[in-house]
């Protein structure tokens, strides 16, 4: 069975994606998955052995640049190449977004393409049909409308978290019933050297995050800094723009323990920094979720968001929560609301659990 596989970002959302395809080898051993999934995060799914071949698309660059008719040849060259991979049993939508249910269109279109002209040449024409497209259904898509695009949409309960209902997606798809049994990512990490001058033990803070509401206090981060060498650890600040390569620097400033990478890392050589680490300590960023996948010990902070649907989640994942975590702020408003959002996310709290 090949499965065209549709999950292009963020990097959470495409991590929380691996359990069901270990679900889904485990009930079909012949399953092949292809991934279409945007270039930023092409590595993630070379790391699941379910998964044949990976098509890095440049949607969010395209949709840019719609006016272009050099982004409308990169388009039609993209998906003849998905077309030409085929054919495929099913197409399935596992973003549920309306960008997603577009590039699952315009694949089933070209793979039908594909398919008739295939048949012309060996008289099979009436007897070829394009893939059918699975997703979930207009109540619980991300964007309902998003379903209107699908044969088969499927309903899977909301209030539960983005991993499981992806499980569930792909049982509904490809009739099975989800496995009990512990959480397995099925990452398979092939070994590799980090361009990073550490030496076990050594722990890994990530303090970057797309959101200023979502940061720990560079103060909090240096006095755990502090502490750590005690233990005899050397302490990891991996960076990933500008801003966060100074507050790395920052942070690091004044400690002999305290490592910054010389270079930005990719994501492979961020995942074998973080596979041998011994401890993990995090806000809400999609580094999280790896860390979890590989089933590091990982604490991550939720100042403002809410890990219940979408947090880190892996057998050595613990969270630690402020009572504003649940209201998603993207700006602070008054004092108040930022004092309240670290309470319970102390350094004498977050030392507590790991050391």
């Amino acid at each position: 069975m090949r499965v065209l596989l549709i999950k292009m970002s963020s990097m959470g959302d495409i991590l929380h994606t691996l359990p069901a395809l270990t679900d889904a080898r485990a009930e079909h051993p012949d399953i092949r998955f292809d991934w279409i999934v945007e270039a930023g995060f092409a590595e993630i799914p070379t790391w699941h052995p379910a998964v044949e071949r990976v098509f890095p698309i440049r949607l969010r660059q395209w949709r840019r640049q719609l006016w272009s008719p050099a982004v409308w040849r990169q388009m039609r060259q993209f998906f003849a190449q998905v077309a030409a991979a085929g054919p495929y049993d099913l197409i399935l939508d596992a973003q549920g977004l309306l960008k997603s249910a577009f590039v699952a269109k315009k694949a089933q279109k070209a793979l039908y393409k594909q398919g008739v002209n295939d048949g012309e040449k060996n008289g099979l024409k009436k007897n070829w049909g394009p893939p059918p497209i699975w997703g979930m259904d207009h109540k619980t898509a991300r964007e309902g409308l998003a379903a209107r695009f699908y044969d088969h949409p499927v309903h899977v309960p909301v209030a539960q978290h983005a991993i499981t209902r992806l499980r569930q997606l792909f049982a509904a798809a490809l009739d099975y019933s989800v496995p009990p049994g512990a959480l397995d990512y099925g990452v398979c990490l092939p070994e590799g050297a980090v361009n990073v001058p550490v030496s076990a033990p050594y722990w890994v803070f990530l303090h970057g995050t797309t959101w200023e509401t979502k940061l720990w206090p560079q103060a909090h981060w240096r006095e755990l800094i502090r502490r750590a060498a005690g233990q005899g650890v050397q302490v990891v600040l991996p960076w990933g723009s500008e801003a966060e390569y100074a507050r790395s620097r920052a942070l690091a400033q004044g400690f002999a323990h305290a490592v910054v990478p010389p270079e930005r890392l990719s994501l492979s050589e961020m995942a074998q920094l973080l596979r041998h680490s011994q401890q993990v300590v995090a806000v809400d960023t999609g580094l999280a979720h790896l860390a979890a996948a590989l089933a590091v010990p990982t604490l991550v902070l939720y100042r403002v968001t809410d890990p219940q649907r979408v947090g880190a989640l892996g057998p050595k994942v613990k969270h630690l929560c402020s009572p504003l975590a649940r209201q998603y702020i993207k700006r602070f408003t008054q004092p108040a609301q930022e004092q309240a959002s670290l309470q319970g996310l102390e350094v004498d709290t977050v030392w507590r659990i790991i050391s």
